[in-house]
C-alpha cells in the first residue's frame, strides 16, 4: 500500500492586515478594497520559500530518522536558485544521506501536487521508499495590485511510503493545457495576471470540472463518495459556482483559509490536504485537485494508522500562533521591493567562497558538529583535536548533529548597529543540553521577550542576501520558545 506515512506543514509567524495595504496604497487603485478583508502570512526577512520547505520536512519528520529517507522532491514557483538544486539544499539541511534522488519541480502551480505524485510514483515502483514531497511559495505581487492583496506564504510536506501508511494513495487524474493566466518571465520578480474573467471563466469554470469528472469516471466513483473535497481557486463567488456546477456538497468542500493565509500558490491545495487530515477518520475518501497549466486530481483513502500518527504543530497550531506585522512597511523592505538605508556596516562585500562552503557543507547546513567518541563532548563547529582540556583526543570525532538537539539561552544581546533588516540585530550564546556552547542569531523574537535559561528551538533560515552576485546564503538560528496560545 503506497500513500501518505506523515505530513507537515508551516506557514510564518507574520501577519500582514490587508487593510494596512489599502490603507497605503489604495489610492492607485481603489477596487482593490475588495480584497481588503482579513490578513495574509508573510515570510519573515530571514525567510525564502526554501527555509518555509526545511521547516515543514523537519514538522513532517518527527518520528522519522533522516537516514532513513531515500529522496526529496521539491514544489515551487519561487526557487531561490535556477542553477543550484534546491532540493538538495533541502536535502543538506535536513541531514539526508548522500545517496538519495533529488528534483526540483517547478513552471506551474501544480507543481507541489506534481512532485507529491512522482513520489508516489518512485515508491509505487520499488524502487525507493520513503520519499519526502515539499512544496512552497513566497511569491510576489506589485505594489497595489490584487496579487499583493491575495498571496500569501506558505509550506508543506508529505512523507510518502509503503508502510504506516495514514492515507493510501489511489491514482490521479491529470491534464495539460497552456492556459494563460498567471505569467512570471525568466527575470521577473513580479507576478503578472491576465483578467479576472478569463481565469474565471475559462480557466477555474473549464479545466476544474474536466479534472473532477476525469477522476471520477476513471475510478467509476459519484463526487458525494468524498468525505472531502479540495480544491484551488481563490475566487470566491467561484467556488460557490463550481460547488453548485459539479453537486459538491459546500460542507464537504475543504476551507481554503484566504482570510487567514491568502493564495499560498503552488502550496494551495497541498496545505489544504493537511488541514483535512488534521481531522481525517479511517474511511474517509478525499479529492485533492490543484490548478495551473492545467490540473491535478488526486484521490486518497484514511486508514486506520491516522489514529497513531502523533500530534502534531499543524495547520490549526500555525494559525493560531500567528502575530500582526506593525507596519506594511517592513514587508516591503523585506521582500526587497523597496530600497532601503542599512547602514554602513552593510556595505562590507559578502563574496561566497564555495570551495570553502563545500568543505563545510556538512555544519552550515545541517548544523553538524563533531563530538569526540572517546570523551562525548560535542564541539560546534567540528573539530579535529577535541576541545574538552582534560581529553585533547586527535581524529578520534564523530559527527553531530545540533539542530534536533534541547538548548537554552545562556547570553543574549540586541545590537542597533549591526547591519539588519529587522533590527535591533539579536544574537547571543546557546548551551545545548549534553554539552556543546555556540554563538548565534535569534529570530521570530524581540529583546525583551527573552531571558537566561529559555529554552530555544532551531530554525533554517537565510543568513545573508548577497545582492550583488544575487546568491543567498543560509544556516540555522535560535527561535525562543514562547507560551503557545
Amino acid at each position: 500500500m503506497v500513500g501518505i506515512r506523515s505530513y507537515g506543514t508551516y506557514i510564518p509567524r507574520y501577519r500582514l492586515i490587508r487593510k494596512k495595504i489599502f490603507n497605503a496604497m489604495g489610492w492607485l487603485n481603489p477596487a482593490t478594497v475588495a480584497l481588503s478583508r482579513g490578513e495574509k502570512a508573510i515570510a519573515g526577512s530571514d525567510e525564502d520559500s526554501l527555509t518555509m520547505a526545511v521547516s515543514a520536512g523537519i514538522n513532517c519528520m518527527e518520528e522519522i530518522k533522516e537516514g532513513d529517507l531515500e529522496g526529496v522532491y521539491f514544489g515551487s514557483t519561487t526557487m531561490p536558485f535556477k542553477e543550484r538544486q534546491n532540493a538538495g539544499l533541502i536535502a543538506a539541511a535536513l541531514g539526508m544521506n548522500e545517496n538519495v534522488r533529488s528534483a526540483d519541480f517547478s513552471g506551474s502551480l501544480r507543481s507541489g501536487t506534481s512532485a507529491l505524485i512522482s513520489a508516489f510514483e518512485a515508491v509505487a515502483s520499488g524502487g525507493v521508499n520513503n520519499m519526502l514531497a515539499c512544496v512552497s511559495d513566497c511569491r510576489l505581487g506589485k505594489m497595489g495590485s490584487p496579487q499583493e492583496m491575495n498571496f500569501g506564504d506558505a509550506a508543506a510536506a508529505f512523507l510518502v511510503g509503503d508502510q504506516d501508511v495514514i492515507a493510501e494513495y489511489k491514482g490521479a487524474f491529470s491534464i495539460t493545457e497552456d492556459f494563460g493566466d498567471h505569467i512570471r518571465g525568466m527575470n521577473s520578480k513580479f507576478d503578472r495576471q491576465w483578467e479576472d474573467r478569463w481565469i474565471r471563466d475559462l480557466g477555474y469554470e473549464k479545466l476544474i470540472p474536466k479534472a473532477v469528472e476525469g477522476l471520477l469516471k476513471k475510478y467509476q466513483m459519484q463526487i458525494n463518495d468524498f468525505s472531502k473535497v479540495i480544491y484551488s481557486c481563490h475566487y470566491i463567488p467561484e467556488r460557490k459556482k463550481l460547488n453548485a456546477k459539479l453537486g459538491m456538497d459546500p460542507g464537504k468542500v475543504q476551507d481554503i483559509m484566504l482570510d487567514k493565509v491568502g493564495d499560498m500558490g503552488s502550496a494551495q491545495s497541498l496545505m489544504m490536504l493537511a488541514a483535512a487530515l488534521e481531522e481525517a477518520k479511517a474511511g474517509d475518501k478525499i479529492m485533492v485537485v490543484s490548478f495551473g497549466s492545467g490540473c491535478d486530481a488526486l484521490y486518497f483513502e484514511v486508514t486506520d494508522k491516522i489514529n497513531q500518527l502523533k500530534k502534531k504543530k499543524g495547520v490549526s497550531w500555525h494559525l493560531a500562533n500567528g502575530i500582526e506585522l506593525d507596519k506594511y512597511a517592513k514587508y516591503l523592505a523585506w521582500r526587497y521591493i523597496i530600497p532601503i538605508d542599512k547602514g554602513l556596516r552593510s556595505e562590507e562585500d559578502l563574496t561566497t567562497r564555495w570551495s570553502s562552503m563545500a568543505r563545510s557543507n556538512k555544519a552550515i547546513m545541517g548544523f553538524f558538529g563533531s563530538r569526540c567518541v572517546k570523551c562525548g563532548t560535542p564541539q560546534f563547529p567540528p573539530q579535529r583535536i577535541c576541545v574538552n582540556p582534560s581529553c585533547g583526543a586527535i581524529d578520534e570525532m564523530e559527527p553531530y548533529r545540533f539542530s534536533d538537539k534541547e538548548a537554552k539561552i545562556a547570553s543574549f544581546t540586541g545590537d542597533n548597529l549591526a547591519a539588519s533588516m529587522n533590527p535591533p540585530q539579536i544574537y547571543g550564546n546557546i548551551l545545548f543540553k549534553g554539552g556543546g556552547k555556540v554563538m548565534m542569531d535569534f529570530t521570530d523574537c524581540d529583546v525583551a521577550s527573552l531571558s537566561v535559561g529559555m529554552p530555544v528551538s532551531f530554525s533554517f533560515r537565510i543568513k545573508y542576501f548577497d545582492e550583488r552576485r544575487d546568491i543567498t546564503r543560509y544556516f540555522w538560528k535560535a527561535v525562543p520558545v514562547m507560551e503557545e496560545k
